[in-house]
């Protein structure tokens, strides 16, 4: 009786393999190509970098970013575009403000959120009611601009006629924990929003990455940003689908013009970065989270392993195929993180942190709290 069992777990083990072949495989068929790096931009040379829009605000949320917000406003103030900075220190209790201030910018001093907003939404609400220009930068304060970043920023939206454009920041990979964990956050990002999907003004996907979005502040106004959105925690993207669901046509894109120096020193720091959102991600479903750890188990385990399951020629083509469809579809963003396709032999440990670093964000959620950043805690309320 037992070895009916444990024929019957193998088995099932063995199906929940070669689905997670068939997912790697329509991952690396799909039409869209969420795995490629084509949307990508280039920062203009600077004898072209000074395209005729007129004047752009630049809205920094800053919140205890004394350490970051010199290189920051430094690379804006050396953009070859007429620029207004407006620096909103959002009850910063180091000396962000006054390095806002000695920078030459306007800097807001924040007021306390209200009831169910986020410190970040609120603060660009109240640099939004000093806006006049046509087009607002929406940037982190940890966020460099390469020479010429912006400019191309403003003639992609300019040529395409685009509402909103969006750079997904190069991220810092010098630690190891850093080139182990970084590429793939891109490349689950991108799998979860495919930038062709979300550039695709008939599609409904919709994507943005909060450190760099261009805008027209009248898009803005018009959806009612940021009020609409102002207790989710996923903001980027959202905001970027009420623009495009109103209407507008958005574009997000990969580039070495937009970098964060804000490294992660340690898996900590860049596992509580995760968990912050991730159940957000699967509208904190239980459901869904259990869908997500049998799909990724199937994937980033069991299909891997059918080589080790199944000692048969069906099961070995499977395997190889297996690591044939994660070498295809990683690669690309290896490349554009300059690291070594071999990398992709750690993706089973990748997908595996990732994956408890879901759970971790469905606990937080499940013992009260949505969200934990910069010293402030978000509970859980009736807008979830």
């Amino acid at each position: 009786m037992w070895s009916c069992k444990l024929y019957a777990i193998l088995l099932s083990v063995i199906y929940f393999a070669f689905i997670g072949l068939l997912l790697w495989w329509g991952i690396v068929l799909a039409p869209w190509r969420a795995w490629s790096t084509r949307e990508s931009l280039v920062p203009l040379p600077n004898s072209t970098a000074q395209p005729p829009f007129g004047t752009v605000t630049v809205l920094i949320p800053a919140r205890n970013e004394a350490e970051t917000i010199t290189q920051t406003l430094n690379a804006l103030q050396a953009q070859n575009v007429n620029l207004r900075i407006i620096v909103i220190d959002d009850q910063s209790e180091d000396n962000t403000a006054l390095i806002a201030r000695q920078h030459g910018t306007t800097v807001i001093s924040g007021t306390v959120p209200p009831v169910n907003w986020s410190g970040k939404l609120w603060a660009l609400q109240q640099g939004l009611q000093a806006t006049q220009t046509r087009y607002t930068l929406l940037l982190d304060a940890d966020i460099t601009l390469a020479p010429g970043a912006l400019a191309a920023l403003l003639l992609h939206a300019r040529k395409n006629d685009l509402a909103l454009v969006s750079l997904m920041a190069t991220l810092p990979v010098e630690r190891f924990v850093e080139r182990l964990l970084i590429p793939a956050f891109i490349f689950f990002f991108k799998l979860l929003y495919p930038f062709s999907l979300a550039n695709n003004p008939a599609s409904r996907v919709a994507a943005a990455a909060g450190g760099c979005i261009l805008v027209e502040t009248e898009a803005l106004r018009s959806v009612n940003a940021f009020e609409s959105i102002h207790g989710t925690l996923i903001d980027d993207c959202t905001l970027a689908a009420r623009i495009k669901h109103a209407g507008y046509k958005t574009w997000i894109g990969l580039s070495h013009g937009a970098y964060s120096h804000r490294g992660y020193d340690n898996l900590f720091q860049i596992w509580n970065m995760v968990a912050r959102t991730a159940f957000t991600q699967l509208n904190y479903s239980l459901v869904l989270l259990l869908v997500c750890t049998l799909i990724m188990t199937s994937m980033f385990w069991l299909a891997p392993a059918l080589a080790i399951i199944c000692t048969d020629s069906a099961c070995l083509l499977a395997w190889i195929l297996s690591w044939m469809a994660m070498w295809i579809v990683f690669t690309p963003t290896l490349r554009f993180y300059q690291r070594s396709p071999l990398w992709a032999i750690t993706l089973p440990l990748i997908g595996t942190l990732y994956l408890l670093m879901t759970w971790t964000s469905a606990f937080r959620y499940w013992r009260g709290e949505r969200a934990q950043w910069k010293s402030r805690r978000y509970g859980v309320t009736k807008y979830d």
